[in-house]
């Protein structure tokens, strides 16, 4: 009898320790895609809000602000994970010299649990400073 409660507990510990690595791994692989998605996003947002009329005209480079918040949101919705709740702050956006303050956060639910009525929420929070380096000659 006393062999049988071994295993039972075994395997039981088993399970429990294959839910605390995918617990973990998610937490990690959300943070680490919001990073790159922000990332990304907001260098090709910046390049997108570039105004050309200015280049061209005085060789400065600004980019406008609201084509910036525009391209960044449509960028960033199209390759955002729909299982995740965000709240996006844009703090910052300076047209010349083209820099941007991103904050991201995201809620991430755990589910509930049998014995349990009460869910447990999480915050995860990306922020970016970005500043548009170009090549001058």
């Amino acid at each position: 009898m006393k062999e049988s409660f071994w295993a039972v507990m075994i395997v039981t510990l088993g399970i429990m320790s294959i839910f605390l690595v995918y617990y973990f791994q998610t937490v990690t692989n959300t943070s680490e895609h919001n990073y790159e998605l922000l990332k990304e996003t907001t260098e090709a947002a910046m390049f997108d809000a570039l105004d050309l009329a200015a280049y061209r005209n005085d060789e400065t480079i600004r980019i406008d602000q609201e084509k910036f918040v525009a391209s960044f949101i449509r960028r960033f919705a199209q390759d955002a994970t729909l299982a995740h709740a965000y709240d996006i702050s844009i703090y910052d956006v300076h047209e010349e010299p083209p820099k941007v303050s991103i904050k991201i956060d995201t809620f991430n639910n755990l589910a509930r649990f049998a014995w349990g009525s009460e869910e447990t929420k999480f915050l995860l929070s990306n922020r970016i400073d970005a500043i548009l380096e170009t090549k001058y000659d």
